[in-house]
């Protein structure tokens, strides 16, 4: 632990976006604390209508406080613009994530990650919904990325914050900031670590809407992945409409010998989803331009 503290943690900041933990709050600064990390921490409070705030500042957290909700990923965003540590640890305020783990992320990233996740077990996720759900967000992203992403919604990590900072104006305001800062993390040619961890069960009301915020979890996999790997999100398309104009073609030409206008009109879409691809990759290229400066 000594050895930890003195290579990492001077310049460490434990980052909890909040809003309405008065309930959770308090215990998990104390277990924090308990570690004697020598770490910033500090509390985004956004927008709450309870004690949250107070109850952090009586126990010595750093506070910034948003005068109305913005949602969970831009309480990250301000964490991230405002922690005063190289390395960030973002986690949830909500008491699901063990603090005992932080240094385990920690040495982790020390093996030469630039982002490192607490990956959850599967059985800690509180729904069989929300487990399926997580799980074809896995393997969508792992396609997108072609990369193997653990646990994509995963609010626990680690990241060196000027990494981090490169993908600020990526990431949303709600609570799919997990999905696109992976995905973006991965696709940059950044390295990527994950550590088992089991979540626990939050006291009070969760934010998350399964249905609603789980079709927002979807549409950012596919901007994201169009964003920084557009082939392999319009080429799969652009072959189903070749091999589905090619078929329908053959079926016409055997059943009424001629060529008809859905063939040819199956044809020329998959030709221009083609070439949006090939576009979308001179576009992608100027972003990692901007990404490297």
């Amino acid at each position: 632990m000594h050895e930890l503290k003195k290579q990492l943690n001077s310049s460490l900041s434990i980052v909890l976006p909040a809003k309405n933990e008065a309930l959770n709050i308090g215990p998990l600064i104390r277990r924090i604390q308990a570690l004697k990390l020598d770490a910033e921490i500090l509390v985004v409070n956004d927008g709450s209508t309870d004690d949250t705030a107070k109850i952090a500042q009586k126990l010595g957290a750093r506070v910034i406080t948003h005068p109305y909700s913005l949602g969970n990923g831009a309480a990250v965003k301000t964490g991230a613009r405002n922690a005063l540590g190289d390395l960030v640890v973002f986690m949830d305020a909500d008491g699901q994530h063990n603090p005992d783990d932080i240094p385990i992320l920690l040495r982790k990233l020390n093996e030469g990650y630039d982002m490192v996740v607490g990956a959850r077990h599967p059985s800690t996720h509180s729904s069989i919904v929300r487990r399926f759900g997580n799980a074809v967000y896995n393997l969508l992203a792992s396609y997108m990325t072609h990369y193997r992403i653990e646990d994509l919604t995963s609010g626990f990590r680690v990241v060196r914050r000027d990494k981090f900072k490169k993908f600020l104006y990526l990431l949303p305001n709600g609570f799919s900031y997990p999905t696109t800062c992976t995905m973006a993390f991965f696709r940059s040619g950044f390295h990527v670590g994950y550590v088992p961890i089991h979540a626990g069960i939050r006291k009070g009301t969760s934010h998350i809407s399964v249905l609603k915020d789980g079709s927002r979890f979807f549409i950012v996999i596919l901007r994201v992945g169009a964003l920084f790997s557009p082939m392999r999100f319009f080429l799969p398309i652009s072959l189903v409409m070749f091999f589905t104009g090619v078929s329908y073609y053959a079926f016409t030409y055997l059943t009424e010998n001629r060529f008809t206008n859905m063939s040819l009109l199956l044809l020329l879409s998959s030709l221009f989803i083609f070439l949006m691809g090939i576009i979308s990759e001179q576009i992608s290229s100027l972003h990692y331009k901007h990404i490297e400066e």
